[in-house]
């Protein structure tokens, strides 16, 4: 038996427009409530949410029923984070602040086994072989891991041709927030500059043969990120939901 199908992964490399939703709130009951509102694909956020080890595996459980498949930010690029991550079940992984080619190509082989890779065999103890339960899955789960960088730096923005050009990088995500600011336009990722940074990089990306993707909060951004050629475009997140329902809420009925 070999390791499960990456959906997610062939309808990015199909060239699929894909919708997906943040989850910050480090919490796998909203996991499991978010996998219920149709989403292709939701971002577990070990960066700026308050996740660990244990918090990202709930809410892969969580999300296991549903059709939204998870997409694990680590927290950043470093081997033994991406092992745990890949073991606990993540198949699609995103890694923060990619700014060289030569930093992909070592994630690349974070994400895979030897001898193309580095990934530590402990498949027999993992979620991610069912425990075992899956026989053929460490000379099967190479195929079916997803590497998703994500580049949002100036320096980022000037590599991203030859970041988006190695071999095993399946899709670029430009973060506008952390661009705008290295730019000099903090809290302003619409700034006429940052926009032209940002069309530039996802036709590049998107030259190079890889998935770009992108985060917007607005439809009108939204909608234009997707003109632009964005595959995978996260459209919104859990938190901001729920707090934009409730002080909408708690206006109406206290007008």
């Amino acid at each position: 038996m070999p390791a499960p199908e990456n959906k997610f992964k062939k309808r990015l490399l199909a060239g699929e427009v894909q919708i997906g939703c943040w989850l910050a709130t480090g919490d796998d009951y909203v996991a499991e409530v978010m996998g219920t509102a149709g989403f292709d694909w939701l971002v577990v956020d070990g960066e700026h949410a308050p996740n660990d080890i244990r918090s990202l595996r709930a809410q892969l459980t969580a999300l296991a029923a549903s059709d939204s498949h998870p997409v694990v930010r680590v927290p950043v690029g470093h081997t033994r984070i991406i092992k745990q991550v890949l073991d606990i079940g993540a198949q699609t992984v995103l890694v923060p602040m990619v700014e060289t080619a030569e930093q992909a190509a070592e994630l690349v082989r974070d994400c895979r086994y030897a001898p193309a890779g580095r990934r530590g065999v402990g498949a027999a103890l993992a979620r991610a072989s069912g425990f075992n339960a899956i026989p053929d899955y460490v000379g099967t789960a190479n195929d079916q891991i997803c590497l998703l960088v994500q580049v949002e730096s100036v320096s980022g923005m000037q590599n991203v041709e030859e970041i988006a050009s190695i071999d095993g990088v399946d899709g670029v995500f430009i973060g506008p927030a952390d661009l705008a600011t290295d730019m000099g336009f903090t809290g302003n990722a619409d700034a006429p500059e940052v926009r032209e940074v940002i069309r530039d990089g996802l036709a590049k990306i998107a030259a190079a043969g890889k998935a770009p993707g992108i985060l917007a909060m607005k439809d009108e951004v939204a909608r234009r990120y997707l003109d632009e050629g964005a595959r995978f475009l996260a459209v919104g997140a859990d938190i901001m939901l729920l707090a934009t329902a409730a002080r909408g809420l708690s206006a109406k009925w206290k007008s």
